[in-house]
Protein backbone atom coordinates (compact mmCIF):
# COMPACT_ATOMS: atom_id res chain seq x y z
CA UNK A 1 0.00 0.00 0.00
CA UNK A 2 1.29 3.39 -0.84
CA UNK A 3 1.13 6.35 1.95
CA UNK A 4 -1.79 8.43 0.35
CA UNK A 5 -3.92 4.88 0.58
CA UNK A 6 -3.07 4.88 4.44
CA UNK A 7 -4.13 8.39 5.11
CA UNK A 8 -6.99 7.60 3.34
CA UNK A 9 -8.05 4.98 5.47
CA UNK A 10 -6.67 6.58 8.49
CA UNK A 11 -9.04 9.22 7.74
CA UNK A 12 -12.34 7.08 7.08
CA UNK A 13 -11.26 5.25 10.12
CA UNK A 14 -10.74 8.33 12.65
CA UNK A 15 -14.21 10.07 11.20
CA UNK A 16 -15.91 6.51 11.23
CA UNK A 17 -14.86 6.35 15.28
CA UNK A 18 -16.02 9.92 15.86
CA UNK A 19 -19.40 10.12 14.17
CA UNK A 20 -20.45 6.26 15.59
CA UNK A 21 -20.12 8.22 19.47
CA UNK A 22 -22.45 10.37 18.81
CA UNK A 23 -24.33 8.12 16.74
CA UNK A 24 -25.30 6.32 19.33
CA UNK A 25 -26.99 8.87 21.87
CA UNK A 26 -28.89 10.33 18.70
CA UNK A 27 -30.24 7.00 18.04
CA UNK A 28 -31.21 6.09 21.42
CA UNK A 29 -32.98 9.46 21.92
CA UNK A 30 -34.55 8.88 18.49
CA UNK A 31 -33.14 11.88 16.99
CA UNK A 32 -31.52 10.34 13.85
CA UNK A 33 -32.94 12.39 11.18
CA UNK A 34 -31.49 15.25 12.96
CA UNK A 35 -27.77 14.26 12.16
CA UNK A 36 -28.71 14.88 8.85
CA UNK A 37 -30.52 18.36 9.56
CA UNK A 38 -27.32 19.30 10.94
CA UNK A 39 -25.45 17.91 8.14
CA UNK A 40 -26.49 20.17 5.25
CA UNK A 41 -28.12 23.10 7.54
CA UNK A 42 -24.05 23.96 8.71
CA UNK A 43 -23.66 25.37 5.25
CA UNK A 44 -24.50 28.92 5.79
CA UNK A 45 -22.01 28.79 9.53
CA UNK A 46 -19.79 27.70 6.46
CA UNK A 47 -20.22 30.67 4.48
CA UNK A 48 -20.28 32.94 6.72
CA UNK A 49 -17.50 32.11 8.40
CA UNK A 50 -15.61 32.14 4.76
CA UNK A 51 -16.46 35.87 4.31
CA UNK A 52 -15.30 37.19 7.83
CA UNK A 53 -11.94 35.65 7.62
CA UNK A 54 -11.92 34.76 3.72
CA UNK A 55 -9.66 31.69 5.21
CA UNK A 56 -10.77 28.56 4.44
CA UNK A 57 -8.53 26.79 7.45
CA UNK A 58 -9.79 29.29 9.59
CA UNK A 59 -11.00 28.09 12.77
CA UNK A 60 -14.08 30.03 12.93
CA UNK A 61 -15.54 28.31 9.91
CA UNK A 62 -15.71 25.53 12.24
CA UNK A 63 -17.27 27.39 15.09
CA UNK A 64 -19.95 29.12 13.02
CA UNK A 65 -21.11 26.48 11.68
CA UNK A 66 -21.47 24.24 14.57
CA UNK A 67 -23.19 26.97 16.12
CA UNK A 68 -25.57 26.83 12.92
CA UNK A 69 -25.87 23.42 13.75
CA UNK A 70 -26.81 24.05 17.09
CA UNK A 71 -29.94 26.90 15.84
CA UNK A 72 -31.06 24.30 13.91
CA UNK A 73 -32.04 22.11 17.10
CA UNK A 74 -33.25 24.73 18.63
CA UNK A 75 -35.78 25.58 15.41
CA UNK A 76 -36.77 22.26 14.85
CA UNK A 77 -37.59 21.71 18.57
CA UNK A 78 -39.32 25.00 18.87
CA UNK A 79 -41.70 24.32 15.83
CA UNK A 80 -42.00 20.91 17.70
CA UNK A 81 -43.45 22.13 20.73
CA UNK A 82 -45.75 24.29 18.93
CA UNK A 83 -47.90 20.86 19.00
CA UNK A 84 -48.38 22.19 15.03
CA UNK A 85 -46.28 20.04 13.48
CA UNK A 86 -44.42 16.86 14.53
CA UNK A 87 -40.59 16.58 14.83
CA UNK A 88 -39.72 14.72 11.40
CA UNK A 89 -41.70 17.40 9.79
CA UNK A 90 -40.08 20.34 11.53
CA UNK A 91 -36.51 18.80 10.67
CA UNK A 92 -37.88 18.58 6.91
CA UNK A 93 -38.58 22.84 6.95
CA UNK A 94 -35.51 23.94 8.35
CA UNK A 95 -32.69 22.03 7.08
CA UNK A 96 -33.86 23.23 3.23
CA UNK A 97 -34.79 26.36 4.65
CA UNK A 98 -30.96 27.29 6.20
CA UNK A 99 -28.96 25.20 3.57
CA UNK A 100 -30.68 27.39 0.67
CA UNK A 101 -29.97 30.19 3.21
CA UNK A 102 -26.13 28.93 2.78
CA UNK A 103 -26.52 28.63 -1.27
CA UNK A 104 -28.14 32.09 -1.89
CA UNK A 105 -25.26 33.40 0.11
CA UNK A 106 -22.55 31.45 -1.83
CA UNK A 107 -24.43 32.84 -4.93
CA UNK A 108 -24.84 36.23 -4.23
CA UNK A 109 -21.51 37.01 -2.39
CA UNK A 110 -19.58 34.52 -4.75
CA UNK A 111 -21.14 33.95 -8.01
CA UNK A 112 -17.65 32.59 -9.50
CA UNK A 113 -17.27 29.95 -6.86
CA UNK A 114 -18.19 26.88 -8.53
CA UNK A 115 -20.54 24.26 -5.95
CA UNK A 116 -20.45 20.71 -7.13
CA UNK A 117 -22.25 17.71 -6.08
CA UNK A 118 -18.85 15.73 -4.81
CA UNK A 119 -17.91 18.97 -2.80
CA UNK A 120 -21.48 19.15 -0.74
CA UNK A 121 -22.71 16.22 -0.72
CA UNK A 122 -20.35 13.27 -1.38
CA UNK A 123 -16.89 14.38 -0.15
CA UNK A 124 -14.24 13.00 -1.91
CA UNK A 125 -12.00 11.16 0.53
CA UNK A 126 -8.84 10.19 -2.11
CA UNK A 127 -8.16 13.99 -2.35
CA UNK A 128 -8.08 14.29 1.84
CA UNK A 129 -4.32 13.11 1.85
CA UNK A 130 -2.95 16.27 -0.83
CA UNK A 131 -4.12 19.02 1.68
CA UNK A 132 -1.14 18.75 3.95
CA UNK A 133 -1.34 20.59 7.56
CA UNK A 134 2.14 22.51 7.04
CA UNK A 135 4.25 23.91 10.43
CA UNK A 136 7.66 25.74 9.93
CA UNK A 137 8.44 23.62 6.23
CA UNK A 138 7.35 20.57 8.17
CA UNK A 139 4.84 17.85 6.95
CA UNK A 140 2.58 16.57 9.74
CA UNK A 141 0.28 14.82 7.39
CA UNK A 142 -3.52 15.15 6.10
CA UNK A 143 -5.20 18.38 7.85
CA UNK A 144 -8.55 16.11 7.64
CA UNK A 145 -6.74 13.63 9.77
CA UNK A 146 -5.58 15.77 12.37
CA UNK A 147 -9.08 18.23 12.70
CA UNK A 148 -10.91 14.98 12.74
CA UNK A 149 -8.26 13.35 15.57
CA UNK A 150 -8.51 16.62 17.61
CA UNK A 151 -12.22 16.34 17.31
CA UNK A 152 -12.04 12.42 18.15
CA UNK A 153 -9.87 13.30 21.66
CA UNK A 154 -12.36 15.68 22.98
CA UNK A 155 -15.77 13.58 22.11
CA UNK A 156 -13.71 10.65 23.89
CA UNK A 157 -12.62 13.14 26.99
CA UNK A 158 -16.40 14.17 27.01
CA UNK A 159 -17.82 11.10 27.05
CA UNK A 160 -15.59 9.52 29.80
CA UNK A 161 -16.23 13.01 32.04
CA UNK A 162 -19.74 12.62 31.33
CA UNK A 163 -20.81 9.06 30.51
CA UNK A 164 -23.05 8.65 33.50
CA UNK A 165 -25.23 11.65 33.15
CA UNK A 166 -25.61 11.63 28.98
CA UNK A 167 -26.26 7.70 29.95
CA UNK A 168 -29.49 8.47 33.20
CA UNK A 169 -30.31 12.06 30.61
CA UNK A 170 -30.66 9.80 27.78
CA UNK A 171 -33.02 7.15 28.75
CA UNK A 172 -34.66 8.88 31.87
CA UNK A 173 -34.69 12.67 31.32
CA UNK A 174 -37.09 12.89 34.93
CA UNK A 175 -34.44 11.01 36.97
CA UNK A 176 -31.50 12.88 35.30
CA UNK A 177 -33.09 16.50 36.52
CA UNK A 178 -34.48 14.54 40.03
CA UNK A 179 -30.17 13.78 40.35
CA UNK A 180 -29.40 17.14 39.26
CA UNK A 181 -28.08 16.85 35.86
CA UNK A 182 -29.59 19.09 33.79
CA UNK A 183 -31.55 17.01 30.68
CA UNK A 184 -31.42 20.67 29.06
CA UNK A 185 -27.47 21.03 28.92
CA UNK A 186 -26.65 17.87 28.54
CA UNK A 187 -28.80 17.61 25.68
CA UNK A 188 -27.39 20.73 23.84
CA UNK A 189 -24.13 19.54 25.01
CA UNK A 190 -24.69 16.46 22.50
CA UNK A 191 -25.59 18.72 19.84
CA UNK A 192 -22.95 20.34 19.80
CA UNK A 193 -20.43 18.05 20.07
CA UNK A 194 -22.16 16.67 17.03
CA UNK A 195 -22.57 19.77 14.93
CA UNK A 196 -18.93 19.99 15.56
CA UNK A 197 -17.95 16.27 14.68
CA UNK A 198 -20.02 17.03 11.51
CA UNK A 199 -18.68 20.08 10.66
CA UNK A 200 -15.06 18.20 10.94
CA UNK A 201 -16.11 15.42 8.67
CA UNK A 202 -17.62 17.47 6.26
CA UNK A 203 -14.86 18.68 4.05
CA UNK A 204 -13.23 15.12 3.93
CA UNK A 205 -16.52 12.74 3.54
CA UNK A 206 -19.45 15.21 2.46
CA UNK A 207 -22.67 15.65 4.01
CA UNK A 208 -24.32 12.30 3.26
CA UNK A 209 -20.90 9.73 4.15
CA UNK A 210 -21.49 11.88 7.80
CA UNK A 211 -25.28 10.89 7.94
CA UNK A 212 -23.97 6.97 7.20
CA UNK A 213 -21.29 7.07 9.44
CA UNK A 214 -23.49 8.70 12.32
CA UNK A 215 -26.45 6.45 11.87
CA UNK A 216 -25.67 3.69 10.52
CA UNK A 217 -23.31 1.86 13.23
CA UNK A 218 -25.70 2.57 15.80
CA UNK A 219 -28.52 0.98 14.25
CA UNK A 220 -27.19 -1.74 13.75
CA UNK A 221 -25.47 -1.93 16.91
CA UNK A 222 -28.99 -1.52 18.40
CA UNK A 223 -30.20 -4.38 16.76
CA UNK A 224 -27.64 -6.80 18.84
CA UNK A 225 -27.45 -4.96 22.50
CA UNK A 226 -29.53 -3.26 25.22
CA UNK A 227 -25.93 -2.61 26.73
CA UNK A 228 -25.11 1.03 26.10
CA UNK A 229 -21.35 0.23 26.90
CA UNK A 230 -21.45 -2.83 24.21
CA UNK A 231 -22.99 -0.68 21.89
CA UNK A 232 -20.86 2.29 21.84
CA UNK A 233 -18.06 -0.43 20.83
CA UNK A 234 -20.25 -1.94 18.38
CA UNK A 235 -20.95 1.15 16.28
CA UNK A 236 -17.05 2.09 16.38
CA UNK A 237 -16.61 -1.61 15.31
CA UNK A 238 -18.82 -1.29 12.27
CA UNK A 239 -17.86 2.09 11.59
CA UNK A 240 -14.54 1.45 11.10
CA UNK A 241 -15.07 -2.39 9.52
CA UNK A 242 -17.44 -0.27 6.81
CA UNK A 243 -15.05 2.01 6.35
CA UNK A 244 -11.90 -0.08 5.23
CA UNK A 245 -14.20 -2.36 3.68
CA UNK A 246 -15.68 0.83 1.87
CA UNK A 247 -12.42 2.13 0.70
CA UNK A 248 -11.38 -1.25 -1.02
CA UNK A 249 -14.23 -1.83 -2.53
CA UNK A 250 -13.97 1.64 -4.29
CA UNK A 251 -10.67 0.69 -4.82
CA UNK A 252 -11.53 -2.59 -6.72
CA UNK A 253 -14.71 -0.73 -8.46
CA UNK A 254 -12.92 2.21 -9.56
CA UNK A 255 -15.70 3.85 -7.49
CA UNK A 256 -16.58 6.80 -5.05
CA UNK A 257 -15.02 5.93 -1.85
CA UNK A 258 -17.95 7.83 0.15
CA UNK A 259 -20.38 5.93 -1.85
CA UNK A 260 -18.77 2.19 -1.28
CA UNK A 261 -18.53 3.29 2.17
CA UNK A 262 -22.42 3.71 2.62
CA UNK A 263 -22.96 0.89 0.44
CA UNK A 264 -21.36 -1.32 3.05
CA UNK A 265 -22.61 0.36 5.74
CA UNK A 266 -25.93 -0.57 4.41
CA UNK A 267 -24.56 -4.23 3.87
CA UNK A 268 -23.50 -4.78 7.38
CA UNK A 269 -27.17 -3.60 8.50
CA UNK A 270 -28.80 -5.47 6.44
CA UNK A 271 -27.28 -8.47 7.45
CA UNK A 272 -27.48 -7.71 11.16
CA UNK A 273 -31.31 -6.53 10.28
CA UNK A 274 -32.19 -10.47 8.88
CA UNK A 275 -30.01 -12.80 10.96
CA UNK A 276 -29.69 -10.55 14.17
CA UNK A 277 -30.35 -12.92 17.25
CA UNK A 278 -32.87 -11.40 19.16
CA UNK A 279 -33.85 -8.78 16.99
CA UNK A 280 -33.71 -9.90 12.99
CA UNK A 281 -36.35 -10.43 10.86
CA UNK A 282 -35.77 -14.21 10.82
CA UNK A 283 -35.32 -14.57 14.50
CA UNK A 284 -38.54 -12.72 14.59
CA UNK A 285 -40.44 -14.71 12.32
CA UNK A 286 -39.40 -17.57 14.38
CA UNK A 287 -40.34 -16.30 17.44
CA UNK A 288 -43.91 -15.39 16.42
CA UNK A 289 -44.25 -18.75 14.93
CA UNK A 290 -43.14 -20.38 17.76
CA UNK A 291 -45.76 -18.32 20.27
CA UNK A 292 -48.39 -19.35 17.52
CA UNK A 293 -47.35 -22.81 18.55
CA UNK A 294 -47.41 -22.17 21.82
CA UNK A 295 -50.56 -20.63 22.19
CA UNK A 296 -52.19 -23.85 20.21
CA UNK A 297 -50.82 -25.60 22.73
CA UNK A 298 -52.33 -23.91 25.50
CA UNK A 299 -55.34 -24.28 23.58
CA UNK A 300 -54.58 -27.99 23.57
CA UNK A 301 -53.89 -28.59 27.00
CA UNK A 302 -56.78 -26.65 28.20
CA UNK A 303 -58.66 -28.84 26.01
CA UNK A 304 -57.79 -31.58 27.54
CA UNK A 305 -57.74 -29.89 31.56
CA UNK A 306 -61.40 -29.70 30.73
CA UNK A 307 -62.77 -32.71 28.91
CA UNK A 308 -62.75 -36.28 30.21
CA UNK A 309 -64.40 -38.35 27.36
CA UNK A 310 -62.18 -40.49 25.41
CA UNK A 311 -63.94 -39.12 22.06
CA UNK A 312 -62.58 -35.70 23.12
CA UNK A 313 -59.18 -36.78 24.15
CA UNK A 314 -58.69 -38.88 20.94
CA UNK A 315 -55.40 -38.00 19.01
CA UNK A 316 -57.56 -37.75 15.83
CA UNK A 317 -59.98 -34.92 17.63
CA UNK A 318 -57.31 -31.99 16.64
CA UNK A 319 -57.83 -32.91 13.07
CA UNK A 320 -61.64 -33.38 13.04
CA UNK A 321 -62.91 -31.13 15.90
CA UNK A 322 -60.73 -28.33 16.83
CA UNK A 323 -60.02 -28.13 13.11
CA UNK A 324 -56.30 -27.70 13.27
CA UNK A 325 -54.55 -28.28 9.78
CA UNK A 326 -52.12 -31.72 10.31
CA UNK A 327 -48.94 -29.91 10.47
CA UNK A 328 -50.22 -27.87 13.22
CA UNK A 329 -51.27 -30.87 15.05
CA UNK A 330 -48.46 -32.62 15.08
CA UNK A 331 -46.11 -29.68 16.16
CA UNK A 332 -48.06 -29.03 18.80
CA UNK A 333 -48.32 -32.70 20.26
CA UNK A 334 -44.43 -32.97 19.50
CA UNK A 335 -43.78 -29.69 21.66
CA UNK A 336 -46.47 -31.27 24.46
CA UNK A 337 -44.50 -34.77 24.17
CA UNK A 338 -40.81 -33.01 24.45
CA UNK A 339 -42.01 -31.15 27.45
CA UNK A 340 -43.30 -34.29 29.25
CA UNK A 341 -46.56 -32.93 29.32
CA UNK A 342 -49.06 -35.32 27.89
CA UNK A 343 -49.09 -39.29 27.46
CA UNK A 344 -50.61 -40.54 24.40
CA UNK A 345 -51.48 -44.21 25.50
CA UNK A 346 -53.87 -46.23 22.38
CA UNK A 347 -54.48 -42.83 20.24
CA UNK A 348 -55.75 -41.26 23.94
CA UNK A 349 -54.03 -37.89 24.89
CA UNK A 350 -53.89 -37.45 28.56
CA UNK A 351 -52.13 -34.48 30.83
CA UNK A 352 -49.43 -35.18 33.24
CA UNK A 353 -49.10 -33.51 36.43
CA UNK A 354 -46.32 -31.44 34.65
CA UNK A 355 -48.91 -30.38 32.01
CA UNK A 356 -51.65 -29.27 34.71
CA UNK A 357 -49.09 -27.80 36.23
CA UNK A 358 -47.98 -25.61 33.17
CA UNK A 359 -51.91 -24.96 32.57
CA UNK A 360 -52.64 -23.29 35.50
CA UNK A 361 -50.12 -21.41 35.74
CA UNK A 362 -50.42 -19.78 32.03
CA UNK A 363 -54.00 -19.62 32.80
CA UNK A 364 -52.88 -17.21 36.11
CA UNK A 365 -49.95 -15.24 34.03
CA UNK A 366 -53.23 -14.12 31.10
CA UNK A 367 -55.86 -13.21 33.83
CA UNK A 368 -53.21 -11.09 36.29
CA UNK A 369 -49.99 -10.46 34.12
CA UNK A 370 -48.27 -11.07 36.67
CA UNK A 371 -44.92 -13.32 36.14
CA UNK A 372 -43.52 -14.49 39.53
CA UNK A 373 -44.39 -18.16 39.01
CA UNK A 374 -43.49 -18.28 35.26
CA UNK A 375 -39.87 -17.20 35.15
CA UNK A 376 -38.66 -20.69 34.66
CA UNK A 377 -40.92 -21.01 32.10
CA UNK A 378 -39.60 -18.14 30.07
CA UNK A 379 -36.18 -19.83 29.15
CA UNK A 380 -38.02 -22.53 27.05
CA UNK A 381 -41.46 -20.93 26.00
CA UNK A 382 -41.08 -17.63 23.55
CA UNK A 383 -44.88 -17.22 24.46
CA UNK A 384 -44.51 -15.82 27.98
CA UNK A 385 -41.26 -13.54 27.12
CA UNK A 386 -41.08 -10.01 26.38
Amino acid sequence: MSAPQIEIQLIAAVVAVACAIPGVFLVLRKMALISDAISHSILPGIVLGFFLTHDLNSPWLILLAALTGVITVVLVEFIQKTGLVKEDTAIGLVFPALFSIGVLMISRNASDVHMDVDAVLLGELAFAPFDRLLIAGLDLGPKSLWVMGIILMITLGLLWAFFKELKVSTFDAGLSAALGFSPVVLHYGLMSVSSITVVGAFDAVGAILVVALMIAPAATAYLLTHDLKKMLWLSIIFGISAAIGGYWLAHLLDASIAGSITAVLGFIFLLVYWFAPNKGIIAVLYRKRQQRIEVSLLTFLLHLNNHQEESERHINHLNEHINWQKVRSEAVVKLALENNMITVEDQLVSLTDKGKEFTDLALEYIITNKDEHIEHLKKDFFLFRG
